[in-house]
């Protein structure tokens, strides 16, 4: 199960603590074993330790990981260690100030920070999201490669996919990732194939592993797909890819549904799954 959260002030339709914690609890009474809380940037919630602390606290869980950018990581990675978060992966598109502000807005030195508070602090792995696009970071791959053996991070190239983004900005932005692939199959010492992840592939280098992100819209995937999301106002989303199959759950919890009547909500949304690919 993977969780979102949007970089907006806490409103009333978005969810509490204790109301995430609550949605887990019966996930997980429905043999779903690991969460993910993603975003927009699940930092910015300035309950996310208590959050954490909670999902933790439940039992029958096996995994807590997170996707970050990174930012607001480095003073708050102990304590999220701490209370129970296992795994994170930083998004790092690229290593060059000038342009990793003018990508995000953001400075890379916090982000650097982040990822050497990540690893201090124990999460493993740790993981560095590059997307690729063209003309803007498709250099960077031998200095990024270099970035992840010196830091003991896994680096995780990802291809982009024409999903949410106009036509112009994918034909203008899209790299494929054959050629990095060549470059990473001569050096690998080991290469494996996660069966149910689009057969992504992982390579192991001497020194540094990488994993190779394809993109997801395929009938293969979506045919192996069993993850569930919850959006950050309280709505259960079968598939990423899609909007108009969302279910409400958290009016009927703010209305009294008891635990019963939560578990038949997560069944229904089951469901209700189509996959977006088909053929």
């Amino acid at each position: 199960m993977e969780g979102e959260q949007k970089p907006s002030g806490i409103t009333s339709r978005e969810m509490t603590a204790e109301e995430i914690v609550r949605i887990v609890r019966i996930a997980v009474g429905l043999e779903i074993t690991k969460v993910k809380l993603t975003g927009g940037e699940p930092l910015i919630r300035k309950d996310i330790l208590d959050i954490i602390e909670g999902i933790a606290s439940v039992p029958g869980l096996a995994d807590i990981s997170m996707t970050t950018n990174g930012a607001l990581l480095a003073p708050l990675a102990n304590e999220l260690r701490a209370n129970g978060l296992k795994r994170v992966n930083i998004s790092l598109p690229t290593l060059n100030p000038e342009k990793y502000e003018e990508l995000t807005g953001g400075k890379v030195e916090d982000v650097l920070k982040g990822i050497k508070a990540a690893v201090e602090a124990g999460f493993n792995p740790v993981k560095l999201n590059v997307l690729i696009l063209k003309c803007v970071n498709e250099y960077d791959f031998l200095q990024m490669l270099d970035f992840a053996r010196k830091t003991g991070t896994i680096l995780q190239l990802i291809e982009l996919e024409p999903v949410n983004i106009s036509d112009t900005y994918y034909v203008t932005n899209h790299k494929a990732l054959d050629e990095y692939e060549s470059i990473l199959k001569q050096k690998a010492v080991k290469v494996e194939t996660r069966q149910f992840m689009q057969n992504r592939r992982i390579y192991y280098l001497p020194d540094v592993k990488v994993e190779v992100i394809h993109p997801t819209e395929n009938a293969e995937f979506c045919m192996h797909c069993t993850r569930l999301r919850v959006t950050s106002d309280g709505k259960l989303k079968t598939c990423l890819m899609k909007n108009d199959n969302l279910l409400d759950i958290l009016s009927p919890m703010r209305n009294g549904a008891n635990d019963h009547q939560l578990t038949e909500l997560f069944k229904l949304a089951n469901q209700m799954r189509q996959p977006y690919n088909k053929n």
